[in-house]
C-alpha cells in the first residue's frame, strides 16, 4: 500500500508521516518513507537518522532530468518517456537511502542553491517513481509531501492508494483539507483525515477519522531535532488507513 500524507504548511505532515511509518514497522511491516518535500530538511530527525543523498542525483541531477522532460515533450508523440520500468524497495541504491529497523528513508530532492530553478523535475521524478514502485504484501510506502496541493497538479497522487490529509485547528487548514478530500474523490482515492495538535475544545470544530492531541514530547523532539517518540494515537491513525 502507498500512503500519501498532505496538508497545509506547518500542520504536522512530517510528524504524522513518521508516526504512521513507526506504527507500521511496529506491526512487523517493511516501510519505505519517501520525502517529496523539496523545502523541508527535517523528517530524517524524526527517525533519528542523517539526511540521505538526493535521489535526483542518481538520475543525473535536476538539469539532466529537466532536459529529458523537455525532449520528451518536444518528441511530439504525446507520451512521456518513462524514467523507470519497474523498481522495488531493494532496488533503491544504498547511497540514496538510510535505514532504521524495518524503515528505509529516501528523499527525491531538495532546493540547495539560489536560482537553481523550480521544483517541477522533482515532482516528475516523485510521480514516476511512485507509479513504477512495486511492493510485496508486507511492504508499505509513506509519502511526505510539500505544503499545499501543488503535488496534485504534478500528478504525484496517481501512484498512491490512500491520501491522508493532516488538519490543524485553523480555518485555513480546515478549508484546504476539504479541497484535498474533494480532489481525492475525483481521483477515486480513499481519503483519511487526521486532526493534529488538537485539544478537547478545538477537536469539536474538526470532523476527522483520527485525532492526535498536542503532545509535549513530540513538540520537544521537533524543537530539538531529535527522534520523535511513538505515541499510542498512532495506532488509531493506521487503523483508519487500513480499514
Amino acid at each position: 500500500m502507498k500512503i500519501l500524507v498532505c496538508g497545509k504548511g506547518g500542520c504536522g505532515k512530517s510528524v504524522v508521516s513518521a508516526l504512521i511509518a513507526k506504527e507500521l514497522a511496529k506491526r512487523g511491516k517493511r516501510v519505505l518513507v519517501v520525502d517529496t518535500d523539496e523545502s523541508n530538511f527535517g523528517i530524517y530527525k524524526n527517525f533519528g537518522v542523517e539526511q540521505p543523498k538526493d535521489f535526483m542525483e542518481y538520475l543525473g541531477g535536476k538539469d539532466a532530468i529537466r532536459e529529458a522532460l523537455i525532449k520528451s515533450i518536444q518528441g511530439g508523440s504525446g507520451e512521456r518517456t518513462k524514467m523507470f520500468k519497474e523498481i522495488t524497495i531493494d532496488g533503491i541504491p544504498d547511497d540514496y537511502a538510510v535505514s532504521k529497523g524495518n524503515i528505509k528513508i529516501m528523499a527525491i530532492g531538495k532546493i540547495h542553491d539560489f536560482g537553481e530553478g523550480c521544483a517541477c523535475p522533482m515532482g516528475a521524478v516523485a510521480r514516476e517513481f511512485l507509479e513504477a514502485l512495486k511492493l510485496d504484501e508486507n511492504e508499505y510506502v509513506v509519502v511526505d509531501t510539500d505544503a499545499g496541493i501543488e503535488h496534485f497538479g504534478r500528478g504525484v497522487e496517481a501512484g498512491c492508494d490512500v491520501i491522508v490529509a493532516v488538519v490543524e485547528p485553523s480555518y485555513e487548514s480546515i478549508q484546504l483539507t476539504s479541497k484535498i478530500v474533494e480532489l481525492a474523490s475525483k481521483l477515486g482515492k480513499k481519503a483519511i483525515i487526521v486532526a493534529n495538535k488538537v485539544n478537547e475544545k478545538t477537536s469539536e470544530f474538526i470532523k476527522a477519522d483520527a485525532y492526535l492531541p498536542f503532545k509535549e514530547e513530540i513538540f520537544g523532539a521537533c524543537l530539538k531535532g531529535t527522534e520523535i517518540p511513538h505515541v499510542p494515537e498512532a495506532g488509531a491513525i493506521v487503523d483508519a488507513i487500513l480499514s
